[in-house]
């Protein structure tokens, strides 16, 4: 015998957010999304250039011995197919009200 652990329509148990307000917010920059049959794997970063002063002059001669530039990865989301169209929704649903409340940026 196997249990479902989704409440359906079978069960009609209301769901919760909880610990909603204790979990941090990490502002993100950096997108990465991987894929294989059915699964998705969504990393998302945040990368902040290497602070450089002086004059322009400085800055650049600062910025040419830069390597590389590290990105912090904050968090990882595995979705189905399924799940990553209902993301995609309620992504493109989210930029729709923002812009008919606020206007959408030049």
């Amino acid at each position: 015998m196997t249990a479902s652990t989704q409440p359906g329509p079978r069960f009609s148990v209301p769901l919760q957010w909880i610990d909603f307000d204790e979990t941090p917010i990490f502002f993100s920059n950096q997108f990465l999304a991987q894929h294989q049959p059915n699964e998705f794997v969504l990393t998302f970063g945040q990368v902040t250039g290497p602070p450089v002063v002086g004059t322009a002059d400085q800055i650049r001669a600062q910025a040419g011995n830069v390597s590389r530039v590290p990105i912090q990865t904050v968090a990882r989301a595995g979705l189905t197919r399924s799940r990553l169209v209902e993301l995609i929704e309620i992504l493109q649903a989210t930029l729709r009200e923002h812009d008919e409340v606020l206007g959408s940026p030049p």
